[in-house]
């Protein structure tokens, strides 16, 4: 059966998944990008972004769980740009340039409408103004039998949390902190949403966690 599932989303000692600031010049936001030094040095990462090389233990291993079986994105708004309010033009068309790494549809939550954009490498963005119950439906018919992924940020993870459609969540725990930014599980009660730790498993640069929703919730 198909899953919605979070993957290798990295959170601070102190419960950010992004710093404060997010910029053009810190997508995600200040200190945020070391949050991502675990996957960054992985096989995995390298081929996903045409590099040679790169780690195969089980840092790796998680990287590689992140794309298998995936037929669709949801993103907020904040993972496709740093662009805020009305869109003023089409040319911002995401972080990754004309080839991202998604190769399926993407999904991108935002109040303000704008044309689908079709990329290179099988990705398409489309823009979702109706909330997130209808980005997950639209994920799940242009998924068919494959999973979602909830790309992230922070708070677009919290509002599925919040809706009981997450089935499994991975989550990268490093061990830095950055003292504010954009908190990922203050306020939520997982257990009472039905979560719980499936699995840890440690590596030099992280703590892997997989928490599942339990079959009954």
């Amino acid at each position: 059966m198909a899953k919605v599932r979070v993957n290798a989303f990295s959170v601070s000692l102190d419960g950010y998944g992004a710093g404060p600031e997010q910029s053009l010049e810190q997508p995600l936001g200040v200190g945020g990008m070391s949050l991502h030094d675990w996957v960054r040095g992985t096989q995995s990462f390298h081929q996903m972004v045409g590099q040679e090389g790169g780690s195969t233990g089980l840092d790796n291993e998680f990287a590689t769980r992140a794309m298998d079986n995936l037929g669709a994105w949801i993103l907020g708004r904040n993972m496709f740009g740093p662009i805020r309010g009305e869109w003023p033009d089409e040319e911002w068309k995401g972080w990754w340039g004309p080839s991202p790494p998604y190769h399926t549809p993407v999904f991108v939550l935002t109040h303000h409408p704008r044309a689908s954009i079709e990329m290179a490498g099988g990705t398409t963005f489309h823009f979702v103004t109706e909330g997130i119950q209808v980005a997950l439906d639209r994920a799940r018919a242009a998924a068919g039998s494959k999973d979602i992924r909830i790309g992230g940020g922070a708070s677009t993870i919290r509002q599925y949390l919040q809706a009981r459609v997450i089935d499994e969540m991975h989550l990268a725990l490093v061990p830095k902190v950055l003292g504010r930014g954009e908190p990922l599980l203050t306020g939520l009660d997982l257990p009472a949403l039905g979560y719980s730790v499936a699995e840890h498993r440690t590596t030099d640069d992280a703590l892997h966690v997989n928490i599942r929703k339990t079959p009954s919730n």
